[in-house]
């Protein structure tokens, strides 16, 4: 391949990435634990927009059980995102494999 098309190639693809940066803004997930008592909504750029809390999960003699099912929505929350950022990238490359660790994926 000409060196000068694999540059070409190159700034389509990082000028693709820019973009796709500012659609994960776009994309919202909600993750969720204990029968969906506990909500959590994340961007795709993994900001936490809302946070939604049953009141029967809230029992004040056990703390610990309502932050684990925090832990439990918010790691719910990052594997949809990250999901979608896979999908993203793969449309975005023709689904050539992206790397593992690769722009949080």
């Amino acid at each position: 391949m000409n060196p000068m098309d694999m540059f070409k190639n190159l700034q389509n693809l990082q000028s693709q990435f820019g973009e796709m940066q500012e659609k994960l803004k776009d994309i919202k997930v909600t993750g969720t634990s204990g029968g969906e008592m506990v909500k959590v909504e994340m961007n795709g750029q993994m900001e936490i927009l809302s946070v939604h809390i049953e009141p029967e999960a809230v029992d004040p003699s056990d703390v610990k059980m309502l932050e684990d099912l925090m832990l439990a929505a918010l790691h719910n929350a990052s594997g949809k995102v990250k999901e979608k950022l896979r999908e993203e990238a793969g449309n975005l490359t023709g689904g050539m494999n992206i790397p593992p660790g690769f722009m949080g994926t």
